[in-house]
């Protein structure tokens, strides 16, 4: 992951290590197991492959939008239209499979934190509905 993040502007590379940290503390305090940080489409992601608890996160970087650092979501999944409900103003959305946070502005804590806690616990909380 350190290769990739630095491949990435300064501003950049605070924001996704920011992100990375409270992706892991999420994942201990909601106890999905254990997480796999690998690359997808040579992105850094997130994935809980033993408890299979969650949808992966996957975190890029583009010079199409030089200012943003973007989360994915999976598609076929709801988590980004309930992430726009949830926090309207807080990201900037993009249909139905990205979240992205300006690289001048602080990670807004509790809204970052719920983002991270829907993916984690996606399939989880599916199953027990």
């Amino acid at each position: 992951m350190k290769a990739v993040f630095a491949t990435y502007p300064v501003a950049a590379q605070a924001k996704f290590n920011a992100l990375r940290e409270v992706i892991f503390e999420e994942a201990a305090r909601l106890e999905v197991g254990a997480l796999h940080e690998t690359l997808k489409w040579g992105e850094p992601a997130y994935l809980t492959p033993k408890s299979k608890a969650g949808s992966t996160i996957r975190m890029a970087w583009k010079e199409k939008f030089p200012n943003q650092c973007t989360l994915f979501f999976n598609c076929n999944t709801d988590l980004v239209e309930r992430m726009r409900e949830a926090f309207p103003s807080e990201f900037h959305y993009s249909g139905n499979r990205a979240v992205s946070l300006d690289l001048a502005t602080d990670v807004p804590e509790f809204p970052t934190r719920a983002l991270m806690a829907m993916a984690l616990t996606y399939h989880r909380n599916r199953a027990a509905q």
